[in-house]
């Protein structure tokens, strides 16, 4: 089995690379003497998809530690789905850590590495956007102009962190909410102006926003969300609600549907967001592979274990 962590040195304040290196090769060899892992500081953006495919061909069976963000996760996770010898899990160390947010009380678990080492293997679904992967959320509209946008502002040293978020908000807000969008999902048509379409595989993202609290990432679906086009002073209104996942509140603004695809067209390319990190395109399908990923959790998590006690009792 060979372990490699990949760190990313610019997730958080990127000022403790060497203490993080430590602490791993600690936890590691106090784990396993003989453990054959390796630490990769990422040198560019998407060098760890790089990384691992090269790593995948030569090792028989290949665990990743997603050592950063959401982004560095992300990027992990592109390398590692849809590859039956890889598993990876995410060793938060940056601002957001979205994904495992999804895992309520026990995401808690993820930040001892310890429990990771000694965690277990799940098959879970990805959302797969061309040749690029996501494991959590992916999204059009403001949402993505703000998320995709506040790196931008939060490097600033007098705002930094969770401030970006706002002056990022502020900026989009000026901007303009709505944008023309057409959007394909079980043979339905949606049509016209969007404040933004959401497709979530987790529950959470943005740091704050927490719009599909019922989402798992085992279930083989998606759950989408499509917000009609609105004024800014109905998103104000909206935005709180939609942060805490009340969307059936917003049934006169909000479709939701579940599906295993999605496609989304536009007449001017629009900015999505993947998991966090950006990419650009008019024309784009999102698509389901159910348990197309394999994923660490610490053993025993009670959020598979009550899966089961209710399909045991589904079955009597």
């Amino acid at each position: 089995m060979r372990h490699l962590f990949i760190v990313n040195p610019a997730a958080g304040d990127g000022k403790h690379t060497a203490e993080l290196n430590e602490r791993i090769s600690r936890a590691v060899l106090n784990w396993d003497a003989n453990a054959d892992f390796e630490i990769y500081q990422t040198k560019a953006p998407l060098d760890a998809i790089r990384k691992i495919e090269e790593e995948a061909k030569k090792h028989a069976a290949l665990r990743v530690y997603a050592c950063g963000g959401d982004g560095t996760l992300n990027e992990c996770v592109c390398g590692a789905s849809e590859k039956p010898n890889v598993a990876v899990t995410h060793f938060p160390c940056g601002t957001g850590n979205d994904f495992i947010k999804a895992f309520g009380e026990e995401r808690e678990r993820f930040f001892a590495l310890e429990e990771l080492l000694r965690g277990e293997e799940r098959a879970i679904d990805v959302i797969r956007i061309g040749e690029r992967y996501s494991v959590n959320i992916c999204s059009v509209g403001i949402d993505a102009r703000i998320g995709c946008n506040v790196h931008k502002y939060s490097k600033i040293p007098v705002i930094g962190g969770a401030a970006g978020y706002v002056i990022s908000t502020v900026v989009e807000l000026i901007k303009g909410i709505k944008r023309p969008i057409r959007a394909i999902v079980n043979e339905q048509v949606f049509e016209g102006d969007k404040t933004l379409i959401c497709v979530c595989n987790g529950t959470s993202y943005g740091g704050i926003f927490n719009p599909m609290p019922e989402a798992r990432v085992d279930d083989g679906l998606l759950d989408i969300l499509v917000v009609k086009g609105v004024s800014r002073l109905a998103f104000a209104k909206l935005v709180g609600r939609y942060a805490k996942g009340k969307f059936r509140e917003l049934s006169h603004l909000c479709d939701y549907i579940c599906a295993q695809s999605i496609r989304i067209e536009a007449p001017e390319e629009l900015l999505v967001n993947v998991d966090g990190e950006a990419m650009r395109s008019s024309a784009l399908e999102m698509s389901v592979v159910p348990r197309g990923l394999n994923f660490i959790f610490p053993a025993k998590m009670a959020y598979f274990e009550n899966e089961n006690k209710e399909i045991e009792e589904i079955k009597r």
